[in-house]
């Protein structure tokens, strides 16, 4: 198994994009970001203000063996906006903003890799970082499967169904 973590926007569609996908054994939403002043970690209240260097972010797991690296990436990119500074459409702050964050030197290349050719052919520049994981801390258990548990939200039905069926369609190979 390896680990790689994503911030995509807010952490309910990452996480929903990405438990849909074979090869993956775990997608957790959760703050990415610097050692934090307590050993539990940032809450929401305080990443949502922005103010914070946390990333909302979904940690994934995933077997190599049954979904690429290069696969993840492709979905990653292809479910959210990676030309949006700080931001995942009416998701507004720091707290939104597009990074890869790795746990493998290779992960590190190929997403190096991955933004420059996407970056070719793109209309705007490709604003997402790609940083070196320094903390996961994980998010408070009812952010946990928040579209599976909440699909008649608001939030869910506008923001994340779309962007789910549009993962759906786009990567049908990839869905378990």
């Amino acid at each position: 198994m390896e680990t790689i973590v994503f911030g995509g926007g807010c952490f309910w569609c990452t996480e929903a994009v990405f438990l849909m996908l074979k090869g993956v054994e775990s997608a957790e939403p959760g703050y990415a970001g610097p050692a934090y002043k307590t050993d539990k970690g940032p809450s929401y209240e305080e990443v949502s203000t922005g103010a914070t260097p946390y990333v909302e972010s979904a940690k994934v797991v995933y077997n190599p063996d049954s979904i690429s690296f290069p696969e993840l990436l492709q979905v990653y990119f292809g479910s959210h906006n990676p030309t949006e500074l700080n931001r995942q459409g009416s998701d507004v702050g720091p707290q939104y903003r597009s990074a890869v964050f790795y746990t493998t030197l290779r992960q590190k290349e190929m997403a190096e890799h991955y933004i420059k050719v996407l970056g070719q052919g793109s209309p705007a520049p490709i604003v997402t970082t790609i940083e070196p994981l320094e903390y996961f801390y994980k998010a408070e258990d009812y952010h946990k499967k928040y579209y599976e548990n909440h699909q008649s939200a608001g939030y869910c039905q506008i923001i994340i169904a779309p962007k789910v069926e549009k993962v759906q369609k786009k990567f049908k190979n990839l869905i378990k």
